[in-house]
């Protein structure tokens, strides 16, 4: 938003406090912080103008890391806090730090009401698909059968997909990146703040400690050509060595085709539209994995929609032009009223 920028620009070390960050060594953390700095940088954001609201987890010591205003809330609750600051003040820009157990869990109905109210804030959830700060329990985006601290002989629920459950809840930004990559973390940070309504992001976080290589059949140096597909709005869907492979539908389904074989061309691969008023091929995107599909990574949907706080701002203002009463003196002195003599 223009009222949120300064004229002279600030460098990402500009957005850091001067609290020493106190991750684990390796920690995905450090990455996504890094993005975050580079990205309100290029936005030229005021940092009295940002707020950052977490909740509870190792990403929820964002605020402390950030020298803009901040609210460290308790578990689960990040975003009613953060939809409270939005509606309090709409001209901030507010960004959720938050983990897939803090949001997936025990924040679980906040998180997709927020999504489904549409609320004009960031978020950014950490997927390290583990509980991290309480030491190594299964989280809700955990893989069937892990071995845990609390699953001792392997989970036997089936984990939460992120994105499904952003789109089922109507959610029109979402993006996947992951922790290796920050430029590409950086880019999807700067278009969720472009994006007028709630943007998430997920990024898949490594928790050296208690989950470490959670995420590297995606992310490791060998596999990510192949086992990404880096997602751009109106380019072609291709990954692999030298983009020799790509995406096309046959039927009703998403088939991993290869150039030159069988007379396959780029005619036949299908273009990236984020911006499609149906969610339908994004919700295929999302649900591709290993080994038959790569990970759709970026900005796989980025629709527009009606905008909570807009909305409910705008009634406001309504209501008041039409009211009669334009104080709380005129409230106090209409209807019947009384003098007290002495």
């Amino acid at each position: 938003m223009e009222t949120n920028t300064v004229q002279c620009a600030l460098k990402p070390r500009d957005y850091a406090s001067d609290q020493e960050v106190k991750w684990c060594p390796g920690c995905g953390d450090y990455a996504i912080i890094n993005a975050v700095q580079k990205a309100f940088s290029e936005l030229n954001l005021k940092k009295e103008n940002v707020a950052i609201i977490s909740g509870i987890g190792c990403s929820s010591r964002f605020p402390y890391y950030m020298d803009t205003y901040g609210f460290h809330t308790i578990h689960g609750r990040a975003a009613a806090v953060a939809t409270g600051v939005k509606l309090a003040n709409p001209e901030l820009s507010v960004w959720m730090i938050s983990g897939d157990g803090d949001s997936l869990a025990i924040g679980g109905n906040h998180f997709i009401h927020a999504i489904r109210r549409n609320i004009n804030f960031n978020l950014i959830l950490f997927n390290n698909e583990i509980y991290g700060l309480t030491k190594g329990q299964y989280s809700p985006t955990s893989e069937k059968g892990k071995i845990t601290k609390s699953s001792p002989y392997g989970t036997v629920e089936s984990p939460f997909s992120v994105g499904e459950l952003v789109l089922g809840a109507q959610g029109q930004f979402y993006a996947r990146v992951p922790d290796t990559d920050v430029k590409l973390m950086t880019q999807v940070t700067i278009e969720a703040e472009k994006h007028r309504g709630l943007s998430l992001v997920e990024v898949l976080q490594n928790c050296v400690i208690f989950n470490d290589k959670t995420h590297a059949a995606i992310t490791a140096k060998e596999n990510k050509a192949n086992n990404q597909l880096i997602l751009e709005h109106g380019r072609l869907m291709l990954f692999g060595e030298n983009n020799s492979k790509g995406l096309r539908l046959n039927g009703l389904n998403l088939e991993v085709v290869t150039i030159g074989q069988n007379g396959i061309t780029e005619a036949d691969i299908l273009i990236h539209d984020a911006s499609a008023k149906s969610n339908v091929l994004h919700n295929m995107l999302i649900q591709m994995t290993l080994p038959d599909f790569p990970i759709a990574m970026g900005i796989i949907r980025n629709a527009n929609a009606p905008v909570f706080d807009q909305e409910f701002t705008a009634q406001i203002i309504q209501q008041q032009e039409l009211s009669k009463f334009k104080s709380i003196d005129d409230l106090f002195m209409s209807g019947n009223t009384f003098t007290i003599n002495n």
